[in-house]
C-alpha cells in the first residue's frame, strides 16, 4: 500500500490524503511548489515527480464489505 506522507520532504508543508502532492517510485512526497523547482525530476533518487492519488480517508477509517466483514461477524 502507497504510504501517505503528511508532509513535503523538502519544505515540511503540510500535505493532505486528499491535496496535491507529487512522488518518486521510491515514494519520495514533495509539495506542488517543490515539485515544480525540481522540474518533475525528484532530488532524492532523479526519478520523475507524478502526481500523488489522493484518499479520502485513512485506510482504518474506510467502511467494512466483502469477506472482511462477513469473518469479522463469524469469528468472535
Amino acid at each position: 500500500m502507497l504510504k501517505m506522507k503528511a508532509a513535503c520532504e523538502c519544505c515540511s508543508a503540510p500535505l493532505s490524503l486528499a491535496g496535491q502532492a507529487f512522488i518518486c517510485s521510491y515514494e519520495n512526497t514533495f509539495c506542488p511548489a517543490c515539485a515544480e523547482q525540481f522540474r518533475q525530476v525528484c532530488p532524492t533518487c532523479q526519478g520523475n515527480l507524478v502526481p500523488r492519488p489522493s484518499r479520502r480517508s485513512s485506510p482504518t477509517e474506510v467502511a467494512k464489505s466483502g469477506f472482511k466483514a462477513k469473518l469479522e461477524e463469524i469469528l468472535p
